[in-house]
């Protein structure tokens, strides 16, 4: 059986990752430091944990570790939340006080991650269509310092993009329903692979639902994840919304230090990540970033030379994401 190790994120929305390493060794825990490689989180055993190597709040514990009558636990300090489901949120990576859609939310993780990188300022709208799933999501959210979202009972398909309240949206978190095939412990149930019909099914939902998502009119960012092992719900669906598109997005090489990319099924694939338990030592997942492309073939800039550079420097930059080509300025001839 894949031994995937218990991850614990840390809420910095409630403390800090100091703090809660302080507090597991006086619960007789030894810490190891920050993990310089994926063996050393392999290997790990017995009462130590580390401190992850790729993901900046995030503590590493040997599997099985059970922490659901931990206090940091049932006071919302600590997120149970395996490590490749934290990639979404970090590699969206929102600026605080933006305006975000968790699109398909329930039961919340990933939405209070990105509470987490928002520092509860802005504005997270979060949609599930499942009534019982947005009850227990917004007891955890609250249970966790979470004080910037609205719920909403609804299809996201039938959120109007034109709606003057997401006028501000400029990041959107899209995690749709998916075959879970990645998910380890139905591995271990040994389920049967979903049928090609059932693949098409789910991934012409995932298409229409990118698609959607890429309408709202001020998204600059959006990350598009599933829980599956299946290029039809992956790396297919991300090409074919591409083209779409055209040239309106493209996607991000994000963290170019994940030991794992998408398949190479169309150029540009690699930019996108993959995870497996053999691999990363986590729950098989997928996760792509699409940004809006600025205007290259736009109006030449008034600006002049100087205020474009100082404007370009005030960007911030997203975690392993490529900076921004600078365009070719045509030399002047010396006449």
């Amino acid at each position: 059986a894949p031994c995937v190790p218990r991850y614990v994120r840390v809420n910095t929305l409630k403390t800090r990752v100091d703090d809660v390493v302080d507090f597991f060794k006086r619960q007789g825990y030894s810490f190891l430091g920050k993990a310089g490689s994926m063996e050393e989180l392999r290997t790990l055993s017995g009462k130590k944990f580390l401190l992850d190597l790729h993901l900046p709040e995030l503590l590493v514990f040997p599997p099985q570790t059970d922490f659901h009558d931990n206090r940091l636990y049932t006071s919302g300090h600590i997120i149970l939340q395996d490590k490749a489901s934290c990639l979404p949120a970090f590699l969206l990576s929102p600026v605080a006080s933006s305006h975000v859609i968790d699109a398909c939310a329930a039961p919340g993780n990933k939405t209070s991650h990105l509470a987490a990188i928002l520092k509860n300022k802005g504005q997270i709208f979060a949609f599930d269509l499942d009534a019982k799933r947005l009850a227990t999501m917004n007891t955890m959210l609250t249970r966790a310092g979470v004080t910037s979202f609205k719920l909403a009972q609804q299809d996201f398909l039938t959120v109007d993009p034109h709606d003057p309240k997401y006028s501000k949206v400029t990041y959107i978190l899209l995690d749709p329903s998916c075959s879970g095939s990645g998910m380890v412990n139905r591995l271990l149930v040994e389920e049967a692979a979903p049928s090609a019909e059932r693949l098409q099914a789910l991934a012409g939902f995932q298409r229409r639902v990118l698609s959607h998502a890429l309408s709202f009119p001020a998204v600059q960012r959006l990350a598009y994840s599933t829980c599956s092992v299946h290029r039809e719900e992956n790396e297919d669906v991300v090409q074919a919304v591409l083209q779409e598109q055209g040239s309106a997005f493209r996607l991000v090489n994000v963290f170019p230090s994940w030991p794992c990319r998408g398949l190479a099924t169309f150029p540009g694939a690699e930019c996108c990540l993959r995870a497996s338990p053999a691999d990363t030592l986590t729950q098989g997942f997928f996760v792509a970033v699409l940004e809006r492309c600025r205007d290259q073939a736009a109006v030449p800039s008034s600006l002049p030379a100087s205020a474009e550079e100082s404007l370009k420097q005030g960007e911030e930059m997203e975690p392993g994401a490529a900076p921004p080509k600078k365009r070719r300025r045509k030399k002047q001839r010396v006449k």
